[in-house]
């Protein structure tokens, strides 16, 4: 199944308005690529005080009522729900329930109560659900088993939006690990590349044994548009490359880009007893809607985020 995206043809976004929440985050700046270049008007949030721009607006999604009056302003014909707290460590445990439970339902109940109805909603859960799953390559089928508040937020937004469901087209995404220039250096691999690009002689890590599916923040901003294109409501799909790296692998193949080898010190404070050792997804499902996935080698996202 080829990319609707390439190829000769009118853009599958054309004369279609895009919503994004959450618009100013590391995913929201490569969604909004994604999907203007198949043709959509982009619109996004940003928290109330942040740069705004043209079709960029303020609003609290825990503000209900601010949330109902920028849905039916936008009018939106899909919609992409990135905002929410997104740090697993995140310190303050209240708002990450407030933020991506109530925030997530405010978006919903606005959704529905508009006059021009999306053709599809996709909210970004996590794959941080499933916890310390024992099986080897995690399916949609592996039974959720939380490990942290982040992730039970998560399940529970999953849980709150199937009340949704027979009123909109919702889809509902698990990314794995996912990386890229501009994410921030409280991410692991971020902060890896960091301080090669520092050339910094010492790092401190936590379990260099946890072993993550990573995946480029490209490959993941462009399931998405081929999802929204798909629309198949009412599914859940893991957003992932199919294979893992140990944070020691990781720590190999920047050496290489960056040509030295740094001092790796495990620090206690770093290793979380509720941590999931490893992730490792299976994106068949996701692959049967949308085509084949071809996900970047991480070695090349890497090398991206060290020229950045």
């Amino acid at each position: 199944m080829a990319d609707p995206q390439q190829g000769a043809g009118p853009r599958e976004g054309e004369g279609k308005r895009a919503l994004i929440t959450g618009l100013r985050g590391f995913t929201g700046y490569y969604v909004a690529r994604e999907l203007e270049a198949a043709g959509y008007r982009v619109f996004g949030t940003v928290m109330p005080g942040k740069d705004l721009g043209e079709d960029v607006l303020p609003v609290d999604l825990c503000d209900r009522t601010a949330v109902a009056a920028m849905v039916e302003q936008v009018q939106p014909d899909v919609v992409v729900h990135l905002a929410g707290i997104a740090f697993v460590a995140h310190s303050d445990v209240e708002q990450i329930y407030r933020v991506n439970v109530v925030g997530t339902r405010n978006l919903l109940e606005a959704l529905a109560a508009v006059r021009h109805r999306a053709s599809a909603v996709l909210l970004a859960s996590s794959a941080n659900i499933y916890g310390n799953a024992s099986v080897p390559v995690i399916s949609e089928d592996v039974v959720p088993a939380p490990a942290n508040d982040y992730a039970v937020s998560k399940l529970a937004m999953e849980y709150m939006a199937r009340l949704w469901m027979e009123k909109l087209p919702i889809i509902i995404v698990r990314p794995f690990n996912y990386t890229g220039q501009g994410q921030g250096d409280n991410f692991l691999l971020p902060k890896i590349v960091s301080h090669f690009r520092r050339r910094e002689p010492r790092i401190e890590l936590g379990n260099l044994a946890i072993a993550r599916d990573f995946s480029d923040v490209r490959m993941v901003a462009r399931s998405y548009r081929r999802l929204l294109a798909a629309a198949p409501s009412g599914e859940a799909f893991n957003i992932c490359s199919g294979r893992s790296n140990s944070l020691e692998q990781v720590i190999d193949m920047v050496s290489e880009i960056a040509g030295y080898r740094i001092q790796v010190e495990v620090n206690p404070a770093f290793v979380r007893a509720n941590d999931v050792l490893t992730l490792t997804g299976s994106n068949a499902k996701l692959a049967s809607v949308i085509g084949p996935i071809e996900p970047l080698p991480l070695f090349d996202t890497l090398h991206w985020m060290y020229q950045g």
